[in-house]
């Protein structure tokens, strides 16, 4: 019997093609999984989801798979059902891990959720969200023409963004390109500006995201540095994590500032 490198005992491979046999488990309700094929099946939708991801959310007490008594973790339906409403609730509405604990525990699950690419997320920013916040995809490129074609924007706004700090084109072949996070930061000062927020007010906004980038590089510096890939790895899902967390209270601390302000 072999083991896996998470610590799962592994059934011999019968087919010589990677296919492992299901492990004994005794009657089910459908086919149960294991960790493997739980990450092949949701590889498509997730990219970033591996074994050491699901057994990091199972530490964390939002999975729970049955275990068969040699040691197998076993993946139900409902079970990967709740795996895809956690890390869509991550992709794509930013939500920490302690706040989905709770999304989960009021009876949250994927049939409420939006579906990948369809309009009307359930959420305000939902798939604005989904679109910028990736640490190792920048995603599209875009020229400038199209940025401001995208989002509606003067062009000399988007000047004035550079001015400041406030995004970064690359220069290639002499034309400037953006990616999808810098677009959406566009998109988002060109509704400010239709209130009179002019480039020079957005520097606050840039050093308070320089200060918060700062402090998690300073938390998890070392991982981050490694020259161990899997760590890293875990590294920066940490530090997608902490952003999370960051952003939430980030947004709560203002909401309270607002309800002072609406009195």
């Amino acid at each position: 019997m072999a083991v896996t490198s998470d610590g799962d005992q592994r059934a011999p491979d019968p087919w010589g093609d990677g296919t492992r046999a299901d492990p004994p488990a005794g009657p089910r309700e459908g086919k149960a999984l294991t960790i493997g094929a739980v990450c092949k099946a949701l590889a498509q939708e997730f990219p970033d989801i591996s074994i050491s991801k699901i057994r990091y959310l199972e530490d964390q007490k939002l999975l729970t798979p049955r275990r068969t008594a040699g040691g197998y973790r076993l993946y139900s339906a409902s079970d990967v059902s709740r795996l895809r409403t956690i890390l869509r609730l991550q992709r794509d509405e930013f939500l920490p891990l302690r706040v989905i604990r709770q999304e989960l525990a009021a009876g949250r699950m994927e049939g409420e959720l939006a579906q990948p690419g369809v309009p009307g997320d359930a959420r305000p920013g939902a798939a604005l969200r989904r679109l910028t916040f990736s640490l190792r995809d920048a995603g599209a490129q875009y020229s400038l023409e199209a940025v401001v074609e995208d989002t509606g924007a003067d062009p000399k706004l988007v000047s004035e963004l550079e001015e400041y700090g406030i995004i970064h084109a690359e220069e290639r072949d002499g034309r400037k390109i953006y990616d999808e996070t810098q677009r959406e930061i566009v998109r988002a000062v060109a509704e400010l500006a239709r209130y009179g927020v002019a480039g020079r007010n957005l520097r606050v906004f840039r050093t308070s995201a320089e200060r918060e980038a700062a402090l998690l590089e300073q938390i998890l510096a070392p991982a981050l540095r490694s020259r161990n890939p899997e760590r890293r790895k875990e590294a920066v899902e940490t530090l997608e994590n902490l952003a999370a967390v960051a952003s939430h209270l980030k947004h709560l601390l203002l909401v309270r500032d607002l309800r002072r302000i609406a009195k």
